[in-house]
């Protein structure tokens, strides 16, 4: 029986690179299987992991500056602000804890 296939958790960007690019037979192989099998779908494994999509209507100009900002960091900005929410929610349980 073949061992599950699990996407690890990654430390930064860098890390989470190398490991796709060291992987990258593996993943090809798995891809292959099942297509063979007919398992491949639509979506992403954060989606088909349980994890709801959110939508918020957020101003041009917040966005654009979303967008520098991540650029300058070296991330998309969906992920930047992903990370700006995930650190304010931080902050404010911290406060609360206080």
């Amino acid at each position: 029986m073949d061992k599950e296939f699990r996407v690890p958790d990654f430390v930064d960007e860098d890390e989470e690179a190398r490991w796709w690019f060291e992987n990258r037979d593996l993943l090809t192989e798995q891809f292959v299987k099942a297509a063979a099998e007919g398992k491949l779908g639509r979506g992403t494994v954060a989606g088909r992991a349980g994890i709801p999509t959110t939508t918020i209507r957020l101003d041009p100009a917040d966005i654009a500056r979303a967008r520098m900002q991540a650029e300058r960091r070296g991330l998309r900005y969906q992920t930047y602000l992903k990370m700006l929410i995930h650190e304010a929610l931080e902050r404010e349980g911290a406060k609360a804890r206080s």
